[in-house]
C-alpha cells in the first residue's frame, strides 16, 4: 500500500514562480532559490540520522535495494531501527533558463520544466503493528514522499501478537485472517503514525 505525499497536480511554471514570489517573498523566481531549500532539507535528514546512528547505505546502479535493506534489518541492532539508503532517479523538476527580451536584448530568468537525476532518501524500518515499511523522500524541490506498507506484513504482526500460529503462504483462506486484514484501515494507519 503506497501513501503518497505530493501535490495532486504537478505545478505549472507559473505556479512555481508564484510560490517563490508570493509565498517565499522573492522579487524573482529562479531555480537558484531551490538550492538553499534542498540543502536545508538534506541537513535536516542528517540532524535526524546522525544522533540516532541510522546507517547510510549508498546503492549502486542495478543493485536490488530491498534485498540490501533486508540484510541490514536482519542484523541484531538494526532489526528494530531504521536503515537509510540513498540512491538516485530521474524526476521531473523545474530549472531556470535564460530568455532574451527581443526588444531590449537583455536576458532574464525563466522557469522551465526539465528532468534530472536527483537523490532520494529511503528509510527502511519496522513498526510493532505494521511490520516492515519504507518511507522515501525526493531531495529536490517539491520534495515528494511515499510511505510503503505491506498488508501481508501487517497481518503477520497481528497473528504473532495474538499468538496464532501461521505459515506464510502466497494464498490462504481463513475467516480470522480476513478479519485481521480488514483491520488495516486508514484510521489504523493514522493511529500508528502518531
Amino acid at each position: 500500500m503506497y501513501l503518497n505525499v505530493y501535490q495532486p497536480r504537478p505545478p505549472c511554471k507559473g505556479q512555481v514562480a508564484a510560490f517563490f514570489r508570493s509565498y517565499r517573498g522573492h522579487t524573482f523566481a529562479s531555480s537558484a532559490l531551490m538550492d538553499p531549500m534542498t540543502k536545508a532539507f538534506i541537513a535536516s535528514v542528517e540532524r535526524f540520522t546522525e544522533p540516532n546512528q541510522i546507517p547510510l547505505i549508498l546503492f549502486a546502479k542495478g543493485q536490488r535495494k530491498e534485498e540490501v535493506a533486508l540484510e541490514h534489518r536482519a542484523l541484531p541492532r538494526h532489526g528494530r531501527h531504521p536503515v537509510r539508503r540513498q540512491g538516485s532517479g530521474e524526476d521531473p523538476v523545474f530549472r531556470t533558463a535564460k530568455r532574451r527580451n527581443p526588444e531590449t536584448g537583455q536576458t532574464y530568468p525563466w522557469i522551465v520544466r526539465s528532468t534530472v537525476l536527483v537523490n532520494h532518501f529511503y528509510f527502511y524500518g519496522r513498526d510493532a503493528d505494521l511490520g516492515p515499511f519504507f518511507l522515501t523522500f525526493c531531495s529536490y524541490f517539491r520534495y515528494n514522499a511515499k510511505l510503503c506498507i505491506n498488508g501481508h506484513e501487517y497481518v503477520k504482526r497481528q497473528l504473532a501478537k495474538k499468538g496464532i500460529a501461521f505459515e506464510a503462504l502466497d494464498n490462504g483462506d481463513s475467516q480470522r485472517l480476513q478479519q485481521l486484514c480488514d483491520g488495516l484501515s486508514g484510521d489504523k494507519i493514522e493511529e500508528t503514525s502518531r
